[in-house]
């Protein structure tokens, strides 16, 4: 399938399901899962997000179901199909995702708003959960 971005209709790289449009002030859209809640940020809309004041609350899966999911490793680029590579945060190495360097990047639920929050408890996450 090639992507087209005038038409909505991406599927959810981890477990195929639809995947919704969701807005944060009328300016910024990402897709959310409708099944596992795991989101897809086009190029740079993940930064733009984590700046925004309350930006975690487009983050409604629980980070337990998300874990689950996590587990789920080759997965394809929603937009061009081609095979994702697994990277972790440089500032939060606990935290992994789903990168494609033409289009995007996919959080399972609940990462989005650990990434947002950056805490001291991270750094100490970090540490025991170690390089993958």
């Amino acid at each position: 399938m090639e992507y087209n971005p005038d038409v909505h209709c991406i599927e959810c790289p981890k477990c195929g399901h639809g995947m919704e449009e969701i807005t944060y002030g009328g300016d910024l859209t990402v897709d959310r899962c409708t099944n596992c809640k795991g989101m897809w940020f086009d190029t740079g809309e993940a930064d733009i997000l984590k700046e925004k004041w309350m930006g975690h609350a487009l983050d409604t899966g629980s980070s337990d179901e998300g874990k689950k999911w996590d587990a789920v490793e080759d997965i394809a680029c929603p937009r061009c199909g081609k095979d994702m590579e697994k990277t972790s945060d440089p500032t939060q190495p606990h935290i992994w995702y789903e990168t494609c360097s033409e289009h995007g990047m996919f959080m399972d639920a609940g990462e989005f708003t650990d990434f947002k929050h950056e805490t001291l408890a991270d750094w100490f996450r970090g540490l025991i959960k170690g390089k993958r």
